[in-house]
């Protein structure tokens, strides 16, 4: 019998495209206080009333034109990087969902029932970087699922991995095939989230979006704010892979809302490439460990749409980390360091 296991923790999808099934994981989702952190009647008018009823329709649509004959494509990658880790080590391995299914509580309940005897299990927040909306709120949950659900095993979380080695090695070799193309450009585009999330993770709290370079500064708020851990994954990886500075940049994609979230956005520069004789683009997600509906959908289709629209020649979106061998060699070293 096992002692440890393994969770892997990934975002979450709809059980199908169904209007009604995204419509649930909708509610779910933005009802997250951490998501849309707003006093709890409000959100309740907003996601309910508001955004879930208008968004759900459009949001099925989207996901039907990226949903593959097993399923989603973030549960279907998920699994099989499960499958490929299963390979790599004896522990063994659940996946498990912030929204949606598997929950936590699944994932726990298969690794305990298979092994009576475990003592500790190590969950993998499939987020490289910390943000209260995403890697927060997935190791928030987990923790509550544990300690509701009195587990007797104990519960290790790997800490935001943005500038481990491995991460950064597996995420530098998964572009290496990519940029041996002729390209005018190579766009990080990472999921973005609203001004007031940075400001409210400030531990110093005066630190964050204070000045221009704050990134920049070392500063004890540097290890909760997102697009300090944004920037510094981008010049790391930069560095690797020998891409001078007027040769590639930082956007946020994914805004919802009109508050002002991290700029600049995505859709917008897309928009402008072209006209700055920016005419062959690159664009990497690393703030997406899995392949998704952000990625798939709202990158290389939506994005690829905007960019060609605007007189672009060529778009190309590398793939995420998905199941790559040295992502999973990254994840075999981050449990190991627990």
């Amino acid at each position: 019998m096992a002692k440890r296991g393994i969770v892997l923790m990934n975002l979450g999808s709809p059980n199908s495209t169904n209007v009604s099934d995204v419509r649930l994981y909708l509610n779910e989702f933005l009802m997250d206080e951490r998501v849309i952190d707003v006093p709890y009647l409000i959100r309740l008018l907003l996601v309910r009333g508001i955004i879930a009823p208008f968004r759900a329709p459009k949001s099925a649509k989207a996901y039907r034109s990226i949903w593959t004959k097993d399923g989603s494509p973030l549960i279907v990658l998920t699994k099989a990087l499960q499958e490929a880790l299963q390979h790599k080590t004896t522990d063994p391995i659940a996946i498990a969902m912030r929204y949606g299914n598997p929950s936590p509580g699944v994932a726990f309940d298969e690794l305990r029932a298979a092994n009576p005897d475990l003592q500790e299990v190590v969950l993998v927040p499939l987020y490289p970087h910390y943000a209260m909306s995403s890697y927060e709120t997935a190791v928030e949950y987990a923790k509550h699922i544990h300690q509701k659900g009195g587990y007797t095993f104990n519960l290790q979380v790997v800490q935001p991995y943005y500038r481990h080695n491995a991460y950064l090695e597996a995420l530098e070799y998964s572009m290496v095939p990519y940029l041996e193309q002729h390209y005018d450009h190579l766009l990080f585009s990472y999921h973005g989230v609203p001004e007031r999330h940075i400001r409210k993770g400030d531990v110093t709290g005066s630190h964050c979006l204070s000045t221009a370079g704050c990134c920049d500064i070392p500063s004890a708020a540097h290890a909760k704010c997102y697009r300090h851990q944004c920037m510094t994954t981008t010049a790391m990886v930069a560095a690797r892979l020998g891409i001078p500075k007027h040769k590639f940049s930082v956007s946020f994609q994914s805004r919802l809302g009109r508050d002002p979230w991290l700029q600049p956005y995505t859709a917008k520069r897309l928009e402008q490439m072209p006209g700055e004789g920016i005419n062959k683009l690159l664009v990497v997600c690393p703030a997406f460990v899995s392949d998704c509906l952000e990625t798939l959908e709202e990158i290389a289709e939506e994005g690829k749409e905007i960019f060609m629209h605007a007189g672009g020649e060529s778009f190309t979106m590398i793939p995420c980390l998905n199941a790559h061998p040295l992502w999973i060699n990254a994840i075999t070293q981050l449990v190991e360091e627990v």
